[in-house]
């Protein structure tokens, strides 16, 4: 998402770069010709802005006198995960910070009374996460890095209920190798944990599947009940038996399930589009600067 908003803020005639640790360095797992820098090339002055990523919060008293501070805060319930016990967090350097949720934003505005809080929303490249025009075999993907247990522990509940649909795992995959898992999959198993957005969860809905699981709060808004299943946050026992249902019915009439994940697929695509992110983080910018 950061290579995104570089791409269309340069694109915009801003003059942007993501500033990695070291000269060269680039991320790989997606296509991209995004403008990088290595930290140690750069000098800063007071007509730059600096955006700070919220992982980056035990470290706010190193960052450099004199550009503008901006924080992009993609996963507010991680904001004091890396600060020890004891050790205050203070925005106070920072002009504002953008968010990608209203629940993110609720949650940085309880946090630091006064800050000033803005929601860009995150978007889903319609280019690489759209559904598959043949009916997907019987296969369910899930991405459980955040529950592993959780993720095992409605598998064994499951048991032979799914002994004719095969369970795919996706992690260390590109984003491409990513969307080709989903689209192949009529079902996707979300285990969202305390999440800013919950990107994975939209993508599989933008890929067509059926998505069932936990939401993370942040990913509240991507589950239409129309045509998800949201389960409560650690609700495996109803995570499982949700997945038994939708199981069957697919079993027994794929095409109907498979025409709720193509409306979800609709609905994702166009509420999270390139050309909604792009105004908004535009309009942002014009405003901020």
């Amino acid at each position: 998402m950061m290579y995104r908003h570089v791409d269309i803020l340069n694109d915009a005639g801003r003059s942007a770069a993501v500033l990695h640790h070291r000269d060269g360095f680039s991320c790989e797992w997606f296509e991209h010709s995004t403008r990088t820098v290595g930290a140690p090339s750069v000098r800063l002055s007071p007509d730059d802005v600096l955006v700070v990523p919220e992982l980056y919060a035990p470290f706010l008293d190193r960052l450099p006198s004199g550009p503008r501070l901006l924080g992009f805060n993609q996963g507010a319930y991680i904001t004091f995960n890396y600060l020890p016990p004891a050790r205050p967090l203070s925005y106070d350097a920072f002009e504002a910070v953008l968010t990608v949720s209203p629940d993110s934003a609720e949650y940085l505005r309880f946090a630091f009374p006064g800050l000033h809080v803005s929601v860009v929303d995150c978007a889903v490249d319609p280019n690489v996460f759209y559904p598959s025009p043949e009916l997907p075999t019987r296969q369910i993907a899930m991405m459980p890095r955040r529950r592993p247990q959780d993720a095992a522990h409605v598998m064994r509940l499951l048991g032979d209920r799914l002994r004719d649909w095969t369970v795919v795992t996706i992690e260390d995959a590109s984003e491409a190798e990513t969307a080709a898992l989903l689209r192949s999959s009529p079902i996707f198993l979300a285990y969202g944990k305390q999440e800013g957005f919950g990107l994975p969860a939209a993508e599989a809905m933008a890929a067509g599947c059926y998505v069932i699981g936990f939401s993370g709060f942040g990913g509240r808004e991507i589950f239409d009940p129309s045509s998800s299943t949201p389960v409560e946050d650690g609700d495996v026992l109803g995570m499982a038996r949700a997945v038994a249902y939708w199981v069957d019915r697919y079993e027994t009439d794929p095409m109907a399930v498979r025409e709720v994940g193509v409306r979800a697929s609709e609905h994702v695509r166009e509420r999270y589009s390139l050309e909604r992110l792009r105004a908004g983080l535009v309009g942002f910018y014009e405003d901020f600067l």
